[in-house]
């Protein structure tokens, strides 16, 4: 049967796959626009499945908030480039938009999640992986709930933190967000270091310790060894540290000044945990030319 080319503008508008590839559709499914469309997810969907096992170690953390909830969500792709593409944009956007709005708790019920259109949002990513031609992941979700004060920050579209206080002020909220981006502490208050961590830090010290410090008495040595712990559990920890927006003050002073605590942080940061390859170009040179 005869295509218009207006029927396979339509379809390549509706569908982002070439104009070559919406013929054929248009032609195979007899010029019905939306079986069409139907065929080419599905083809798409195959070509999307080839591309899913590739390593996605770039891509954004997103964040979406109400008065009671916020959320991060981090989307992997394989590339900087497409990092930054509008429809990876756009996807990741709308992906937080329906964490933050479905209330899912965890990042496989966020993938099963209806997406625009009524595709769940694991669809809706291979629909994207098929246009796009990179392997797009939904990786991982942190939700926060609080009734009384949320604040986040996101970081150049890589890092995402989540602060939910009791008392305080959204801009403190936001405030310390910022500074767990920053600075990234380990725990929220000295008294959440672990005793096996204080343990080997302790095993530490001892060996560290000179001649001239082994002489002086046990409990001298003693105070040497938790004076030691306790700067280290001031570093590691958020309320120890010396607050990045004021650094006379550390962010426990802060709180403390605003009549504030803190009832859970989240942070987030693209890729981390990802082992992704390194192309050795050099070796990949020798190995074609058979000298390697």
């Amino acid at each position: 049967m005869q295509i218009s080319a207006q029927q396979v503008k339509e379809l390549r508008e509706r569908s982002g796959a070439g104009m070559m590839e919406c013929k054929k559709a248009l032609v195979a499914n007899e010029g019905d626009i939306d079986v069409a469309m139907e065929w080419l997810r599905k083809q798409g969907l195959a070509k999307a499945d080839k591309k899913a096992g590739r390593v996605a170690a770039e891509g954004r953390i997103v964040a979406a908030q109400n008065s009671d909830a916020a959320i991060l969500v981090e989307v992997n792709c394989e590339t900087d480039f497409v990092a930054k593409d509008e429809n990876f944009l756009k996807f990741s956007d709308n992906v937080a938009k329906v964490a933050l709005e479905s209330g899912v708790a965890d990042v496989e019920a966020l993938k099963a999640a209806a997406f625009q259109g009524g595709d769940s949002v694991e669809d809706t990513a291979k629909g994207l992986i098929a246009k796009i031609g990179e392997n797009i992941q939904v990786r991982r979700m942190a939700r926060v709930t609080s009734s009384d004060t949320l604040g986040s920050y996101i970081h150049g579209g890589r890092i995402g933190v989540l602060v939910a206080l009791k008392g305080g002020s959204a801009d403190l909220a936001k405030g310390i967000a910022m500074h767990v981006a920053a600075m990234n502490p380990a725990y929220v208050t000295p008294d959440d270091v672990p005793a096996e961590v204080l343990d080997k830090e302790k095993e530490i010290a001892l060996a560290q310790m000179t001649d001239k410090d082994k002489a002086k008495p046990a409990e001298i040595q003693e105070k040497m060894i938790q004076g030691k712990l306790r700067k280290l559990c001031a570093e590691q920890s958020l309320t120890g540290q010396a607050y990045v927006l004021d650094t006379a003050s550390t962010v426990g002073d802060v709180l403390k000044k605003q009549g504030a605590e803190i009832l859970a942080v989240e942070r987030l940061a693209v890729g981390e945990g990802i082992e992704k390859a390194e192309d050795d170009f050099a070796a990949e040179v020798m190995k074609q030319a058979g000298l390697a």
